[in-house]
């Protein structure tokens, strides 16, 4: 069974954060400079979390993964913003 998560992250040093970006595009979906939708196995969150373990500095760097609860049964994503309206992205990003 899957589980969406927001993960985030905030990587103090540029050339981790673009590794983490790079990792991260291979879980879910890229919403916002460092927010990720992600609908995981726990197979798949416990590949997702030793890959940025192995990228992050664990002292300097946060990742937060927010457990939204099962993928399957939830009805359609609603994001609502506060400021600048949300966006769907369908173009990948490139972090340079």
């Amino acid at each position: 069974m899957r589980n969406s998560y927001l993960i985030c992250y905030d990587i103090s040093d540029e050339k981790r954060l673009r590794k983490v970006f790079k990792a991260m595009r291979s879980y879910g979906d890229h919403l916002q400079f460092s927010v990720f939708e992600c609908q995981l196995t726990p197979t798949d969150l416990a590949r997702c979390r030793d890959a940025l373990s192995a990228i992050i500095h664990h002292t300097e760097d946060q990742v937060l993964f927010v457990d939204l609860g099962p993928a399957e049964g939830r009805g359609d994503r609603v994001i609502t913003a506060l400021g600048k309206p949300y966006t769907a992205i369908d173009a990948p990003c490139i972090v340079v």
